[in-house]
């Protein structure tokens, strides 16, 4: 599931992004690009972008990851590439997209993108390969876990510290909160008798998270991976390793680490202390961060509503969610928004 959906333009009526996307599509696609795949393919869940397991005629298997249209443009999509090269360079263990090559006689054309091309276009559809990489989630009751994946969270941010991105979004109270907050209210899906309530419920979030930023000073913004929850952590014998990097933007540095607690403040202490543990032997971290774990929150609560409401008409999402936009859905929105209003005005 993702959290952190950034465009804001309202979707189409009856859009159906990927409706031409068969089977066919995908290994034809593989193939102008000189992956030939050996007939087996399957999908990985993914609501946002479609994502696919495929099988080659080398005996070697790749994920395939076609691109949501209209979401990022092409100079975002190389970026999130360019930054996870850059990441593997120093070793630090994410998965990168391959270098794709023209297909010497593909059955569909396909336009390569990038220097070098990690990003190709065929049938209508960009994509980019990654070799598949396999673990299992990581066990937040584990501090020795917790204290590695702090020193894995921390070479990727002395990485990022270096320079920003120059495309990417930047992780604002306004950019992820308030244009998530307006494009509901304009949207026309809050139901009326539930949209006073759920609007002075976020307006009071967004307001104790832009005061939280202000009173935090000038924190150091870098490139993240943007969406570190567990899903997008893998564990292995050797470790944790980052397999997606879709939503990478400049931020603040506790945005890739506060997703990882579980519990309320009192029960999370000792996983923000082992995090830091292992995040410090790698980079420094400014300890004024940790008062914005509750802003954060509030923020995704509510992009969260916002991407839902963004995707309402793919077809897939009905579907996977169809206890959105219900009356009960935004009465219990309210309630969430209330309670992180409390957790916000409660001393860190």
């Amino acid at each position: 599931m993702r959290g952190m959906s950034i465009d804001h333009k309202r979707v189409p009526a009856n859009s159906t992004p990927f409706a031409g996307l068969t089977p066919a599509v995908v290994l034809d696609s593989l193939d102008a690009v000189g992956l030939r795949g050996d007939g087996r393919l399957l999908q990985l869940n993914s609501y946002e972008n479609r994502v696919f397991q495929v099988f080659l005629e080398d005996a070697s298997v790749v994920v395939a990851k076609f691109y949501r249209p209209a979401r990022w443009s092409d100079e975002q999509i190389l970026e999130e590439h360019s930054f996870a090269t850059e990441l593997v360079a120093a070793e630090v263990p994410v998965v990168a997209p391959l270098v794709l090559h023209q297909a010497s006689d593909p059955l569909l054309p396909a336009t390569l993108i990038g220097n070098p091309p990690t990003l190709a276009s065929a049938g209508g559809h960009r994509f980019a390969v990654s070799p598949r990489r396999s673990g299992r989630a990581p066990s937040l009751e584990s501090m020795e876990q917790l204290e590695w994946i702090g020193r894995f969270i921390g070479r990727m941010h002395a990485v990022g510290s270096v320079r920003p991105f120059q495309h990417r979004i930047s992780l604002t109270v306004d950019t992820i909160g308030r244009a998530a907050r307006d494009w509901i209210v304009q949207s026309q899906l809050l139901p009326p008798d539930a949209q006073p309530l759920w609007i002075a419920a976020a307006d009071e979030c967004l307001d104790l998270a832009a005061a939280a930023f202000e009173r935090a000073g000038d924190i150091r913004s870098i490139r993240l991976h943007g969406d570190c929850h567990l899903n997008n952590v893998l564990w292995t014998d050797a470790g944790p390793h980052f397999v997606d990097l879709d939503d990478a933007m400049n931020g603040p540095a506790i945005q890739d680490l506060w997703m990882l607690l579980a519990g309320d403040k009192s029960t999370y202490r000792h996983q923000v202390d082992a995090l830091l543990r292992g995040y410090e032997t790698m980079m420094e971290f400014d300890d004024r961060e940790l008062s914005l774990i509750e802003s954060l929150r509030a923020l995704r609560i509510v992009h969260h509503s916002a991407w839902l409401a963004r995707r309402w008409d793919d077809p897939a999402f009905p579907a996977a969610f169809p206890w959105f936009g219900q009356a009960a859905y935004w009465q219990q929105q309210t309630q969430i928004l209330r309670e992180q209003v409390g957790a916000m005005r409660t001393p860190s």
